[in-house]
Protein backbone atom coordinates (compact mmCIF):
# COMPACT_ATOMS: atom_id res chain seq x y z
CA UNK A 1 0.00 0.00 0.00
CA UNK A 2 2.99 2.85 0.67
CA UNK A 3 4.71 2.08 -2.56
CA UNK A 4 0.85 2.87 -4.27
CA UNK A 5 0.64 6.14 -2.14
CA UNK A 6 4.17 7.28 -3.38
CA UNK A 7 3.22 6.46 -7.17
CA UNK A 8 0.20 8.32 -6.80
CA UNK A 9 2.14 11.34 -5.53
CA UNK A 10 4.38 11.42 -8.29
CA UNK A 11 2.09 11.34 -10.85
CA UNK A 12 -0.21 13.89 -9.39
CA UNK A 13 3.07 15.85 -8.72
CA UNK A 14 3.87 15.65 -12.39
CA UNK A 15 0.65 16.51 -13.59
CA UNK A 16 0.42 20.00 -10.88
CA UNK A 17 3.83 20.80 -12.89
CA UNK A 18 3.09 19.87 -16.19
CA UNK A 19 0.10 23.11 -15.64
CA UNK A 20 2.54 25.22 -13.66
CA UNK A 21 4.75 24.95 -16.70
CA UNK A 22 2.11 25.55 -19.35
CA UNK A 23 0.96 28.05 -17.93
CA UNK A 24 4.20 30.15 -17.32
CA UNK A 25 5.86 29.78 -20.75
CA UNK A 26 2.19 28.58 -22.69
CA UNK A 27 4.54 25.16 -24.14
CA UNK A 28 2.71 22.10 -23.76
CA UNK A 29 3.88 18.98 -23.43
CA UNK A 30 5.57 17.12 -26.11
CA UNK A 31 2.93 14.39 -26.90
CA UNK A 32 -0.43 17.05 -26.61
CA UNK A 33 1.33 19.67 -28.44
CA UNK A 34 -0.53 18.84 -31.99
CA UNK A 35 -4.04 18.48 -30.71
CA UNK A 36 -3.91 21.41 -27.98
CA UNK A 37 -5.43 24.65 -29.10
CA UNK A 38 -5.36 26.48 -26.08
CA UNK A 39 -2.71 26.30 -23.87
CA UNK A 40 -3.56 28.69 -20.76
CA UNK A 41 -6.74 26.24 -20.51
CA UNK A 42 -4.98 22.99 -20.49
CA UNK A 43 -2.47 24.62 -17.91
CA UNK A 44 -5.56 25.15 -15.69
CA UNK A 45 -7.30 21.80 -16.24
CA UNK A 46 -3.83 19.60 -15.26
CA UNK A 47 -4.00 22.15 -11.95
CA UNK A 48 -7.54 21.49 -11.68
CA UNK A 49 -7.08 17.66 -12.00
CA UNK A 50 -4.03 16.95 -10.01
CA UNK A 51 -5.14 18.37 -6.68
CA UNK A 52 -8.64 17.13 -7.50
CA UNK A 53 -7.00 13.70 -8.11
CA UNK A 54 -4.83 14.01 -5.16
CA UNK A 55 -7.72 14.65 -2.58
CA UNK A 56 -9.58 11.88 -4.09
CA UNK A 57 -6.47 9.47 -3.43
CA UNK A 58 -5.37 10.41 -0.44
CA UNK A 59 -8.84 10.61 1.17
CA UNK A 60 -10.69 7.91 -0.22
CA UNK A 61 -9.28 4.44 -1.26
CA UNK A 62 -5.76 5.08 0.64
CA UNK A 63 -6.60 6.05 3.90
CA UNK A 64 -9.72 3.49 4.50
CA UNK A 65 -13.10 3.28 3.54
CA UNK A 66 -14.61 6.54 3.06
CA UNK A 67 -17.42 7.97 5.00
CA UNK A 68 -18.53 10.99 6.90
CA UNK A 69 -16.65 14.57 5.73
CA UNK A 70 -14.08 12.66 4.88
CA UNK A 71 -15.61 10.20 2.53
CA UNK A 72 -17.59 13.57 0.90
CA UNK A 73 -14.15 15.64 0.54
CA UNK A 74 -12.78 12.39 -1.31
CA UNK A 75 -15.89 12.39 -3.74
CA UNK A 76 -15.89 15.77 -4.23
CA UNK A 77 -11.83 15.73 -5.28
CA UNK A 78 -13.30 13.47 -7.67
CA UNK A 79 -15.90 15.59 -9.54
CA UNK A 80 -12.87 17.84 -9.09
CA UNK A 81 -10.36 15.99 -11.21
CA UNK A 82 -13.64 15.26 -13.53
CA UNK A 83 -13.96 19.10 -13.92
CA UNK A 84 -9.98 19.68 -14.51
CA UNK A 85 -10.18 16.52 -17.16
CA UNK A 86 -13.40 18.52 -19.05
CA UNK A 87 -10.97 21.56 -19.08
CA UNK A 88 -8.25 19.67 -20.59
CA UNK A 89 -10.95 18.32 -23.40
CA UNK A 90 -12.26 21.60 -24.14
CA UNK A 91 -8.72 22.87 -24.35
CA UNK A 92 -8.60 20.62 -27.53
CA UNK A 93 -11.29 21.71 -29.35
CA UNK A 94 -11.06 25.33 -31.49
CA UNK A 95 -12.84 28.23 -29.53
CA UNK A 96 -15.76 30.56 -31.41
CA UNK A 97 -14.97 32.33 -34.12
CA UNK A 98 -16.43 35.43 -35.06
CA UNK A 99 -17.93 35.71 -38.37
CA UNK A 100 -15.86 37.92 -40.48
CA UNK A 101 -17.59 40.89 -42.75
CA UNK A 102 -18.95 39.76 -46.22
CA UNK A 103 -16.32 41.24 -48.47
CA UNK A 104 -18.20 43.12 -51.84
CA UNK A 105 -17.03 43.83 -54.64
CA UNK A 106 -17.11 47.74 -55.20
Amino acid sequence: MNWLAVAGALVFTALGALGVVTLTTGRVAPWGRGRVVRPRLWGYGSLVAAVGGALFLFLGPLSGPPHGVRGAVAWGGWAVFMAGLTLQYLAQRPGRRTPRPARTAS
